[in-house]
């Protein structure tokens, strides 16, 4: 299934993408898309739901993110070879773990706004993985069966405020707008092997990223084990999982360093294979 979350902020209803791509309205079924409804159980009895018989939404729609309710955002840094090469890093023996603050998810379509004085805003397009029942301690064959499924994250980051002011990298990631996320939770039974899927981000139409999830340094399953050694991982949370080469940092031109970042105007469209697309505006900041 591809479930959604659609209309206003805070006023969101759930929904699905039915066969042929349409929105359907899920309200006669559930109150909301929340993380008790996204075990094994709950979602084998809500895909019997016949789809046709749900009303079509008409009309083009806000995404807000798939989830009612997030409790950690999680992320990995460099969990790309060829992204940790672009970076000027070493390629890490263990993963990278930061969060996010809960505070910065949005919807997939949402404007992105730059930090008040923010000079170094940049993109990266990853694989969000959406936690289904509690995790603690699991072993990489058990991990999976904890996964709901699948979603696009644009882990937004502000590269002086993560590498230039000292300390941890969750400076630069958690500013508000910085955690675009969706459209879609595309579950774990639509998504049969999460380390076999293309991404891709353009910004303002020029093509800067390209990727693949089979050259992720550490795959989903070590992820959400080896997180789970740290931190009970519950129903709703998110672990992005890393960005492919591409990101503004990283440019380069006649094979000197000549870094892009965002600005405002500037549109952000990503996506990966079978899990959606985002769109973002770049706005100034608004205090």
């Amino acid at each position: 299934m591809k479930l959604v979350r659609y209309g206003q902020p805070g006023k969101e209803k759930p929904g699905l993408i039915d066969a042929d791509g349409r929105l359907r309205d899920l309200s006669a079924v559930v109150k909301d898309i929340t993380p008790d409804l996204l075990n094994d159980k709950a979602l084998a009895k809500l895909a019997k739901v016949k789809t046709d018989k749900l009303p079509l939404v008409r009309g083009k729609k806000r995404f807000g993110t798939p989830i009612s309710a997030t409790s950690k955002f999680i992320a990995i840094g460099l969990n790309y070879a060829d992204h940790a090469a672009e970076s000027g890093m070493p390629i890490p023996k263990e993963p990278i773990v930061f969060t996010k603050a809960i505070s910065c998810i949005q919807g997939a379509d949402d404007d992105v706004m730059l930090p008040k004085g923010s000079k170094k805003s940049d993109w990266e397009v990853e694989l969000g993985i959406v936690i289904g029942t509690r995790a603690r301690y699991v072993t990489q064959k058990e991990a999976l069966n904890h996964v709901a499924g699948y979603c696009v994250v644009n882990d937004v980051s502000e590269r002086e405020y993560q590498l230039e002011l000292g300390g941890s990298w969750d400076k630069g990631k958690g500013c508000d707008t910085f955690g675009p996320v969706g459209p879609w939770l595309v579950t774990r039974d639509e998504v049969p092997n999460p380390q076999a899927l293309g991404m891709w981000l353009d910004v303002n139409g020029v093509r800067y990223q390209t990727g693949n999830t089979k050259t992720m340094i550490f795959g989903v399953a070590k992820l959400v084990s080896y997180v789970s050694q740290f931190m009970t991982l519950e129903p709703g949370d998110i672990i992005t999982t890393g960005t492919p080469p591409g990101v503004g940092m990283g440019v380069k031109k006649d094979g000197k360093p000549a870094p892009v970042y965002l600005k405002r105007g500037d549109v952000m469209h990503l996506g990966i294979e079978g899990l959606g697309e985002q769109t973002q505006k770049v706005v100034a900041f608004k205090a």
